[in-house]
């Protein structure tokens, strides 16, 4: 089985999606001769020519439009936003017009679409290249929100959403696009939307995370077990909808939580999370639910020390473990 990092993972998610299914196209910024900025979409112009793969303007109103529309005339559209940073001028045809076809229609429309947009910073991106914008689809009935953080499940997941009904935003770390490499089967596979990942079982505290910092919270966690404390890691993978019995499984036995992301604190999906364990399991819980998350600035400076010191990190998360087990 071939090894791949998580954009060649994409990439062949992609061509695999393209050639057995005539009706999945990709079109966006730089897509098709460039290959895309990070190259996701690199080879797919030659392999399956310009009428499916479509270099558009730098519009992303127009993309998701385009998107759109292809999509209520039978079509698959993967439509890639080049940073998650440019997605809020598309906000309005995601969250009005795809996310409210099947609803407006009664259910004699749907809306196939995937929006791909990269996320996250420490990449030096600064103010316009680093945003973590997932929290403003989080709360959207009508959408499906995924942010993979193993190459596997990146392809297994793209390939669900590309076959789901309705729309999916999809959004990829750019810190993980060329990391660790695992095994990643050639063919079609998919991995189940709504369904959290178990990474590190354990007894005493539930994490609860995503993305990046999913690997941030494995090394955090390992740090944690030398020194007497069992932390459980739970990789979300789809943020809306939100896999609610396997987090309240979780914190029902270990009786402790910490939610850590890299987006926003104020607002960010963590304080979903906790509210759904407060509401579900309070009478399971030993402590108080925790959040981590980057702070409530402006953006994301492109200082190195400023930069450093917004990003989440392995010792930063052991260090609030290390709080929560002492409460």
């Amino acid at each position: 089985m071939p090894q791949r990092n998580m954009i060649e993972a994409i990439r062949s998610a992609l061509a695999d999606e393209m050639a057995a299914d005539e009706r999945v196209f990709v079109l966006g910024e730089d897509v098709g001769v460039k290959g895309g900025v990070f190259l996701a979409t690199d080879g797919l112009l030659a392999r399956f020519g310009e009428d499916r793969v479509v270099d558009t303007p730098i519009a992303e109103a127009g993309i998701v439009g385009v998107a759109i529309g292809a999509s209520l005339h039978g079509l698959r559209p993967v439509a890639e936003i080049q940073f998650a940073d440019y997605i809020h001028p598309a906000i309005d045809q995601i969250l009005n017009e795809a996310a409210r076809f099947r609803y407006r229609s009664n259910g004699d429309w749907h809306c196939p679409i995937v929006v791909r947009a990269p996320f996250g910073a420490g990449v030096h991106g600064a103010l316009y290249h680093s945003q973590s914008t997932e929290a403003l689809f989080t709360s959207t009935p009508g959408l499906k929100v995924l942010a993979p953080s193993t190459p596997y499940d990146a392809k297994g997941l793209l390939i669900a959403a590309i076959r789901d009904p309705d729309p999916v935003v999809f959004f990829e770390h750019k810190q993980l696009y060329r990391g660790a490499r695992e095994e990643v089967p050639d063919g079609s596979y998919t991995v189940p939307i709504g369904r959290a990942a178990l990474r590190r079982p354990g007894n005493d505290i539930s994490l609860f995370t995503y993305g990046l910092m999913a690997h941030h919270s494995l090394a955090a966690a390992e740090e944690l077990a030398r020194e007497g404390v069992d932390v459980e890691v739970i990789d979300l993978r789809t943020l809306y909808p939100l896999d609610h019995a396997a987090i309240l499984e979780s914190v029902r036995k270990t009786g402790k939580a910490l939610i850590v992301h890299e987006d926003k604190l104020t607002g960010g999906l963590g304080g979903e999370v906790g509210a759904l364990i407060a509401e579900h399991a309070f009478e399971y819980l030993d402590a108080p639910v925790r959040r981590l998350a980057s702070p409530d600035v402006h953006a994301v400076a492109f200082s190195d020390v400023l930069e450093a010191h917004f990003m989440l990190n392995p010792a930063k998360i052991a260090a609030a473990i290390r709080d929560l087990a002492a409460y």
